[in-house]
C-alpha cells in the first residue's frame, strides 16, 4: 500500500509522462491488461489514456485495470489513470 507521500512523488513522475496504452469502447481486453502488466514490469510506472467513447466509470476501470494487473491506482485525473506496480528490481526509489 503506498502512502500519501509516495503517490505525492509518483504522481510527479507521472506528470511529464505521455499515456502509454489507450481504452476505447471495448473498455478492458484480456490483451490489454496482458500488455500493460507486462509494460509495469519492465516500468513500474504507466500512463493510461480512457478515450470518450467508452462510456464505463472512470474509477471502476481504474480499481479493475490495477486489480487486474496487480498494481496501485496512484492517480486518476481528467480521462488519464496512472498505476504504480513496484518491480523485482525496483527503479523507482520511493520516499
Amino acid at each position: 500500500m503506498l502512502t500519501t507521500k509516495q503517490k505525492a512523488y509518483l504522481r510527479s513522475l507521472a506528470q511529464t509522462e505521455r499515456p502509454v496504452f489507450q481504452i476505447g469502447k471495448d473498455s478492458l481486453s484480456d490483451n490489454l491488461v496482458t500488455t500493460v502488466a507486462n509494460y509495469l514490469k519492465k516500468n513500474e510506472l504507466v500512463k493510461v489514456s480512457v478515450l470518450k467513447n467508452n462510456g464505463d466509470d472512470l474509477d471502476e476501470i481504474a480499481f479493475d485495470l490495477a486489480r487486474l494487473t496487480k498494481s496501485e491506482v496512484v492517480q486518476v485525473i481528467g480521462r488519464q489513470i496512472v498505476l504504480y506496480r513496484r518491480a523485482e528490481e525496483p527503479r523507482i526509489l520511493l520516499p
